[in-house]
């Protein structure tokens, strides 16, 4: 067979119907439902992102290092990417509604722990329990939003849920620096956990019975990967997510050695990374609810642009601070993206596919960072970016390529 043929045959796989070919489980949109997915994730990343704020306070009052008291943020990560794949396949008898409240409850959990954590090894234990909590509710939330709207409001309900992750990453670190400075570490926690039950009762009266959708196990799961569609939305993650996370993990360090910030004007400009992706986040619905390999391909292609940037003029103060500004916006349109994505290559598969693209952004974050910071410490502060031109660039133009083309449905 010719190369050419061989394209013609990867294009026309990825050509996908607009929306899930599956009929709704009703006609209205359940938005208060949709709600409620938000308040969860906002919850959730809220807890994964406290202990940056609050690293040094909580080794001093564990009486450990600040390296060991970071684990902390490891076990979370490592546990989700385990538990994405698996709670769906551990729980497929169950009715989602219940899965998902416990799953809230599990969040709930680790803030108690952690908030009356007096050793590292209960502390490390709450991170455990939040990797259940944070890789099992990612997994199922495009699947179960799919089946709280019609299928054309999916993108924009997604946009809904993934609000909960812009606000967490706007207030989560200064706000929890705040409290712990003014009523120690444990506070932070203690308001994480009030969440949490806030979370867990709008839940509970607004989410309706999700009975089991779809064969979750694991010759399901891989049989995902003999779908070219899918194949494509997992190489072009782990491409387009590493890149950004090399990139943006290592920022600081550009802005302190590059560009010679003080630590006031870096704080001010990561906060316009998150007020960036706050807005970012409901662009990038809109331009998916569209074409999400048209967001996609545009996010990638302005970050792209803001790394060389920083290459070209990243000792310009303003230069830094209108890239970095920009990057958070120009993220926001991947993961409403990348979800659209693959629910829509495998509709009859979401829960499973959603663990698997939740998997695959563990393992791209995880990458970035360490390519990321091999680069960093072998060729300066701007190595990073550079990894992130590299790894954007061929993750968009894979998306490009062969992401998801919206085809009419037929008469």
């Amino acid at each position: 067979m010719s190369s050419n043929s061989c394209s013609a045959c990867l294009a026309a796989a990825s050509e996908l119907p607009a929306a899930p070919p599956a009929a709704p489980e009703q006609d209205a949109a359940r938005w208060p439902a949709v709600a409620s997915l938000s308040l969860g994730v906002f919850g959730l990343v809220t807890a994964e992102f406290l202990p940056a704020s609050l690293l040094t306070a909580m080794a001093a009052d564990l009486h450990v290092s600040v390296g060991a008291a970071g684990q902390a943020v490891t076990a979370t990560a490592l546990v989700g990417a385990v538990a994405a794949p698996a709670v769906p396949l551990l729980t497929r008898r169950l009715d989602r509604r219940w899965v998902l409240l416990a799953l809230t409850a599990l969040l709930l959990l680790s803030n108690v722990l952690a908030s009356t954590a007096q050793s590292l090894g209960v502390l490390l234990a709450g991170r455990v329990v939040l990797g259940i909590a944070l890789g099992g509710f990612w997994s199922m939330a495009a699947a179960l939003t799919m089946r709280l709207v019609p299928a054309p409001l999916f993108p924009r309900a997604m946009s809904l849920v993934l609000t909960g992750v812009s606000i967490a990453t706007v207030c989560a670190a200064p706000v929890g620096a705040w409290m712990g400075e003014l009523w120690g570490w444990r506070s932070a926690f203690v308001a994480a956990g009030a969440v949490g039950v806030l979370a867990f009762a709008v839940q509970l009266i607004t989410l309706p019975a999700l009975p089991p959708h779809g064969e979750s196990s694991l010759r399901a799961m891989g049989e995902l990967f003999t779908r070219p569609a899918v194949r494509f939305a997992l190489l072009a993650v782990l491409l387009v997510i590493s890149g950004h996370f090399a990139g943006f993990t290592y920022i600081r360090a550009v802005m302190e050695q590059v560009t010679r910030l003080p630590v006031e004007a870096i704080s001010a400009v990561l906060l316009g990374y998150g007020i960036g992706g706050f807005f970012g986040n409901f662009a990038g619905g809109w331009l998916a609810g569209r074409s999400e390999r048209h967001a996609i391909a545009a996010g990638g292609a302005l970050i792209v642009l803001l790394a060389a940037s920083l290459l070209v003029a990243g000792s310009s103060p303003v230069v830094t601070a209108v890239a970095v500004s920009l990057w958070g916006f120009a993220f926001g349109a991947f993961p409403v993206g990348f979800q659209t994505w693959i629910v829509r290559a495998a509709p009859d598969q979401a829960e499973a596919a959603g663990g698997l693209i939740v998997a695959a952004f563990q393992i791209a974050i995880a990458s970035g960072a360490i390519g990321g910071g091999l680069l960093v410490d072998h060729v300066g502060a701007l190595g990073a970016p550079a990894f992130a031109v590299v790894a954007v660039t061929l993750g968009t133009l894979l998306t490009w390529r062969w992401g998801p083309r919206v085809v009419p449905a037929p008469a």
